[in-house]
């Protein structure tokens, strides 16, 4: 794929895009003003879980704790009936309860706007990180989860093995006016166009600026 086909890609699925849902953790931000700390937990909570469950999840855990304070005054018990069925409920929970606890403790409740310093949370990887500074914060960065790996790979635009690879190779390649909205921009995609197995090619919008390296069946 030419390098300046990275613009038209753009423009196309930001039209493209308002037809389909927009990605949970992003509603989720756009609700709650940008809140750091809401979108850190629903961040958390949105690993390996479909987006109508952390829907769900979420509403029933704000609606009983909205602050770190307010979620260290719940039962580990009560954290998990609230989020569950998420994947991987029990682990999460005991996770949420360590980060309020941390955040409480050691960083006055406010929620660290800088990659490095979420990182050392437990529970919260560079996807997780990087959603929280850009939905929570409006600063730059790149969010990658498995939708913006295979894609941005599938176009032809990168050719990384591994997410982290990706992060760092699109920190260096991409615009960076596109950096904060190109994971919701290829989370929608890829939720509805460009799935992992047998893509919709036939009906995708940007088919003639993508090499469709690694396609072998699509519909």
């Amino acid at each position: 794929m030419k390098n300046s086909n990275i613009n038209k890609i753009i423009q196309i699925l930001k039209r493209e895009v308002q037809k389909w849902n927009t990605p949970i953790v992003t509603r989720i931000a756009a609700d709650r003003r940008k809140d750091p700390f809401k979108v850190l937990i629903s961040c958390i909570l949105s690993l390996r879980t479909k987006d109508e469950t952390t829907s769900g999840a979420t509403e029933r855990l704000f609606n009983i704790a909205g602050s770190p304070e307010e979620m260290l005054r719940l039962s580990h018990r009560a954290i998990k009936e609230a989020i569950y069925p998420v994947g991987f409920y029990k682990t999460k929970a005991e996770n949420i309860k360590r980060i309020c606890s941390d955040l409480v403790n050691s960083y006055n409740s406010k929620v660290p706007d800088e990659i490095d310093e979420l990182l050392k949370f437990k529970g919260v990887g560079r996807k997780t990180a990087n959603l929280v500074v850009t939905l929570g914060y409006g600063k730059p960065g790149i969010c990658v989860d498995t939708h913006v790996h295979r894609i941005s790979n599938r176009f032809g635009y990168i050719r990384t093995s591994a997410p982290k690879d990706t992060e760092f190779t699109l920190r260096g390649k991409l615009p960076d006016r596109y950096w904060i909205i190109y994971n919701d921009l290829l989370v929608a995609f890829g939720q509805n166009i460009c799935k992992p197995i047998s893509p919709f090619c036939s009906r995708c919008p940007i088919k003639k600026y993508c090499d469709g390296v690694g396609v072998k069946r699509y519909r």
